[in-house]
């Protein structure tokens, strides 16, 4: 199977990320894709917790533990404490093979990527500053569609369905253009 295609949303905190990853999975998936998605969690983040049976094993030692019922699994990786945060390859290394992977949270190290930006949130763009914005979906209520330059293309977060056509075209357009195609 082909390497998947890999789009990053990216944003600042409260503009709308996670929202619009959650209406891309079913468009995505209207369009024949199969989708996955990758989550940069803050450094204070952990799924486990003391007195679970888990954290115990962690503390004892283990290296990897597996959460599994008949409905999902998990498997957390223990990572030296003097380990740099794993890169996108690795991480895309240990998923099943997909069409689409949505990554969100690494957007600097990635080729390309949509922002999500609400004006009124009151925070900057990163679009200035990452070259690897090509897109930003705007929120409904947003007047700046005159004040972004023409390079980049513009979608209203409403507008799902033509945002989900681009991620396709666009994540696919960096693939060939980075393997020199």
């Amino acid at each position: 199977m082909k390497p998947p295609l890999l789009m990053g949303i990216a944003g600042r905190s409260g503009m709308g990320k996670t929202t619009l990853i959650e209406r891309l999975i079913p468009a995505l998936s209207a369009l024949g894709k199969t989708v996955s998605t990758i989550k940069h969690a803050h450094h204070g983040f952990d799924l486990d917790r003391p007195g679970k049976d888990s954290f115990r094993h962690r503390e004892a030692g283990a290296r990897e533990i597996m959460l599994a019922t008949g409905s999902r699994w998990a498997l957390m990786h223990e990572q030296q404490s003097t380990q740099e945060e794993p890169d996108i390859d690795s991480l895309v290394g240990r998923m099943e093979p997909v069409d689409i992977i949505l990554v969100e949270g690494f957007g600097a190290r990635l080729p390309i990527a949509l922002e999500v930006w609400r004006r009124e949130v009151g925070k900057p763009p990163l679009w200035p500053e990452r070259p690897a914005v090509r897109a930003v979906a705007l929120g409904d209520a947003c007047d700046a569609l005159a004040d972004l330059p023409p390079a980049l293309v513009t979608f209203r977060l409403s507008d799902v369905g033509e945002i989900a056509s681009w991620v396709v075209d666009n994540a696919r357009s960096a693939v060939r253009r980075a393997a020199g195609e």
